[in-house]
């Protein structure tokens, strides 16, 4: 396609994408309840059934939350149909081989994303555990919408992020910019690291969070190194059979 019809084709999926993610939002709108009742339940299982609110400060604010979480499940909603416009838009310019690993891959990060998302929702009451009681019998928590939700979405980003690591570094190793040997001799170097990335940028400083991100991301690194070996081999099994 010429540059032009490159664009009319952007166009169209960001159109669709548009409306997808519109009907979404106002889908998400309408199961509002059930999604802030998914969204509130560590609080509940931290605080009690009977101590489990959030608490607003302005006549707008109630609004504003219903918005916002419409708008986040709208969003979560049409993900599938934006991502298939994305491949559908980027599928044209690849070769099969191309194409076969690009489906492996994205289908890989959604995995990878929503198990880490999931980990920390799971998570979550024990890190709000520990911070209420950081402070004492004394002093009671007294949660907005907004600092709770920003919350629990930022941790659930950061570990969804976060669980995308051994996905670049099989990418890397297929790119032939690391090689599985190189992270098996430099384990020692790159547990460490872990460690220390995730105690400095996890939004949330508690143990059990700590704990839950670098565990995963300590094992996803030997099955990076065991898969990159595996993908390596059968990548030059079928350079040899084409020479």
């Amino acid at each position: 396609m010429s540059f032009v019809e490159h664009l009319h084709e952007l166009r169209k999926r960001l159109i669709i994408s548009i409306i997808a993610a519109s009907v979404g939002t106002v889908v998400g709108y309408i199961i509002y309840p059930t999604v802030l009742t998914f969204l509130m339940h560590p609080l509940c299982v931290t605080n009690g059934a009977n101590n489990c609110g959030l608490y607003v400060t302005g006549p707008f604010d109630g609004f504003a939350v219903r918005l916002k979480v419409g708008a986040i499940s709208g969003l979560f909603l049409a993900s599938p149909i934006v991502l298939w416009q994305l491949w559908r838009f980027i599928a044209p310019g690849l070769h099969s081989k191309e194409r076969r690993y690009g489906v492996a891959f994205v289908l890989s990060a959604l995995v990878l994303f929503g198990f880490g998302a999931m980990v920390a929702y799971l998570v979550f009451p024990h890190a709000l555990h520990f911070f209420e009681s950081a402070a004492g019998a004394r002093v009671h928590a007294i949660y907005t919408p907004q600092n709770y939700l920003n919350f629990l979405m930022l941790l659930m980003v950061a570990f969804g992020v976060s669980f995308l690591f051994p996905l670049v570094l099989i990418v890397l190793e297929l790119l032939h910019v690391v090689s599985p040997t190189a992270l098996r001799k430099r384990r020692r170097y790159a547990w460490l690291g872990i460690i220390i990335v995730v105690a400095i940028f996890i939004p949330s400083n508690d143990p059990y969070s700590l704990t839950a991100m670098a565990v995963p991301l300590l094992l996803f690194y030997e099955l990076a190194i065991l898969v990159g070996r595996v993908l390596l081999r059968h990548a030059h099994n079928e350079v040899r059979q084409e020479m």
